[in-house]
């Protein structure tokens, strides 16, 4: 607590030292978590089902069970949600009763400079006064991005298992739920006009296996998302782990990533599923 407190004060001295005179900023800059996220070669840990081979489960303590996501999008044909880094997604998972609706607005991080990117979402409102939403940066192979999240749950009756709903439903849960930093991002009312014209991009049915390593619990999922070509499938296979520290995620990070070459199942690429997704549906 008390090393949180510190480091929100200088958070907020700095940028205020940063801002031009006589510009304030209300409050200090969010405090994120980190998910390091790092790709498997999937010819190399899945077997003929597409599912994660006996090695694998057994080098991380895993389960042969997986939870199941149903994942969708929505967005308009010009993709402006999207295009405005911001993004609508629809969940159902296994075992939940309700539908996850999560907003997420997204900043790039340059030159790993994190600081840089919380001072800019400041500056658009999100600080650490902001109860609704949650900051992370997400760290992949060699690229980081902040991604500050509003999530909600709700329920449509129609629907059971692991179904998803339809558009017009789709559309009707987003706008009933939207916040009001995106709902008003451009315009007054942007978000949910711009809702009013999306469509589904997805869904795609990810698999989620839980194990550990290294004292953190570890996640692999596979996603099945729709080929280039539209005429196939390429499995998209991603470990990744969460931690509140920094330090911790920077050298674990770089230990899972030895350790992954060491087993040959590592893939030096960053995950784009979220634009994968985007371009192909």
């Amino acid at each position: 607590m008390m090393k949180s407190t510190i480091r929100r004060a200088i958070s907020s001295l700095a940028l205020t030292l940063l801002l031009p005179l006589g510009q304030a900023v209300a409050a200090s800059n969010m405090v994120p978590d980190y998910e390091v996220k790092l790709l498997m070669n999937p010819n190399v840990v899945l077997d003929a089902d597409h599912k994660l081979k006996s090695t694998v489960l057994n080098t991380f303590n895993m389960p042969t069970s997986v939870t199941k996501m149903n994942v969708l999008f929505m967005d308009t044909n010009a993709k402006d949600i999207y295009s405005n880094t911001w993004i609508a997604r629809i969940r159902k998972t296994e075992g939940e009763s309700d539908f996850e609706l999560t907003y997420k607005k997204r900043y790039a991080i340059d030159n790993g400079n994190i600081t840089e990117a919380l001072y800019k979402a400041n500056t658009e409102g999100f600080d650490s006064t902001e109860k609704n939403y949650e900051a992370q940066v997400e760290w992949g192979y060699q690229k980081k991005t902040l991604s500050i999240s509003n999530s909600k749950t709700d329920s449509k009756s129609g629907y059971s298992g692991m179904d998803l709903p339809s558009a017009s439903d789709s559309r009707s849960l987003l706008k009933k739920n939207i916040p009001g930093k995106l709902n008003n991002w451009l315009y007054s009312g942007w978000g949910a006009s711009m809702l009013d014209s999306s469509r589904k991009y997805g869904p795609i049915l990810a698999k989620r296996s839980v194990g550990t390593w290294s004292g953190l619990k570890l996640y692999i999922e596979v996603w099945p998302i729709l080929s280039q070509a539209g005429t196939g499938t390429d499995y998209i296979v991603e470990a990744s782990f969460k931690t509140t520290s920094e330090t911790t995620a920077s050298a674990k990070h770089d230990e899972l990533q030895a350790y992954l070459i060491s087993r040959g199942w590592f893939v030096a690429e960053d995950s784009l599923k979220t634009q994968l997704i985007m371009d192909r549906y």
